[in-house]
């Protein structure tokens, strides 16, 4: 089965493509040019996403959700994206699943509390790859793909 997993963004959006089996397929990001006013970046974001699922044909996807934020201006742009994003997949036909950072820390590691260069680390051995991937919102992409797939197998085994 193969799985998209999104690190949602309106300035980065890490992807990634990974088997079931916990072999990593591709991964990058979707950058949509900083000049772009917001609606015009969502634009940008639905049209790459939309060819991501068409090159990859993905079984079912995860993403990331939206933890509280500070800064209410940033978290109600990436939230808009997530919607954009969430939209893509389910005109796709589609399942797409949400974990919160902590359930990914927590099934990567073993530890919810885990740091980035933990979750990296733990990436790097899973898919047995010398380099952390970059940037980070690729790799956190991996992280949670990987966390669906994992998460998936349980589930199966229950």
């Amino acid at each position: 089965m193969r799985i998209l997993g999104i690190d949602p963004g309106y300035s980065i959006i890490g992807w990634a493509v990974i088997e079931s089996n916990l072999e990593l397929v591709s991964f990058g990001t979707v950058q949509p040019p900083s000049y772009l006013a917001l609606n015009d970046k969502l634009v940008t974001i639905h049209d790459e996403m939309k060819e991501l699922i068409q090159r990859y044909t993905p079984d079912c996807a995860a993403i990331e959700k939206i933890y509280f934020s500070r800064n209410t201006k940033t978290a109600m742009d990436v939230a808009k994206c997530i919607g954009v994003i969430s939209l893509t997949i389910k005109m796709a036909n589609i399942e797409i699943q949400e974990y919160n950072p902590t359930q990914i820390k927590h099934t990567i590691t073993g530890y919810g509390k885990a740091d980035k260069s933990q979750i990296q680390k733990m990436i790097t051995k899973i898919y047995n790859i010398n380099t952390i991937p970059e940037p980070d919102d690729a790799a956190d992409a991996i992280a949670i793909a990987t966390c669906h797939s994992l998460n998936m197998s349980v589930s199966l085994n229950k």
